[in-house]
């Protein structure tokens, strides 16, 4: 139940060529405090709840408990959440030995892709495409919980 995982901002589009999978994902928090975050998802046909716990100091790791709901369950929690519904499109990118999970964002954070990759310890070495930007883990203003109450398109960039 401990999620791994560094995030990135993408350069650029060329990693749309070599996608393997790809689904919708509309969520939202019940609550988004430093210490914890309540998230309902629905991820394609699917609908999930997720508690993610504070993250470690460097940003890598956090605790993360995440069970399947039905989505009518899921459509209905939506309507009790923080602020923005975050609209999104997953794109999934297989590269050597792991797979990059590329998000990009609609609605009011139209603008952002960022790529997150899962790992099994904080120290597991990976190739990073090309297209991989600057490295964004533990920089809150990029965690899903942060752009559903400030979306990118109301930053000053």
């Amino acid at each position: 139940m401990l999620e791994i995982e560094r995030k990135f901002r993408v350069k650029n589009t060329t990693f749309l060529s070599n996608i393997k999978e790809s689904y919708k994902i509309t969520q939202g928090y019940l609550n988004s405090s430093e210490d914890r975050t309540v998230r309902v998802r629905i991820k394609g046909n699917q609908g999930f709840l997720t508690i993610k716990g504070k993250s470690s100091e460097n940003g890598l790791s956090r605790f993360e408990w995440e069970k399947e709901i039905s989505v009518l369950e899921a459509t209905e929690l939506l309507k009790l959440c923080e602020d923005f519904v975050i609209s999104k499109t997953r794109h999934l990118f297989p590269f050597n030995d792991v797979v990059f999970e590329v998000d990009v964002f609609e609605g009011a954070n139209e603008g952002l892709i960022v790529a997150e990759v899962e790992l099994n310890s904080e120290n597991q070495t990976f190739e990073k495409p090309d297209w991989l930007g600057d490295e964004l883990t533990g920089d809150l203003q990029y965690y899903n919980s942060y752009l559903s109450n400030h979306p990118y398109t109301t930053w000053n960039r």
